[in-house]
């Protein structure tokens, strides 16, 4: 069954096409585009993963 989109534009679910992995050197989070490879954001705020986006294996 359908549900109707959140009334506060909040996401439901994961966020496609990304995906996560950690860095073994610096020990950050970095954002990657699965279709290009490329990386999009380091997150440098905390040392927590990003919401939303699925992790590497």
């Amino acid at each position: 069954m359908a549900t109707n989109p959140p009334k506060d534009c909040s996401r439901k679910g994961a966020v496609r096409n990304r995906s996560q992995i950690k860095n073994p050197k610096t020990g950050l989070w970095t954002k990657r585009d699965t279709d290009t490879g490329q990386f999009m954001d380091v997150k440098t705020s905390s040392e927590k993963p990003f919401k939303g986006i699925r992790k590497e294996r």
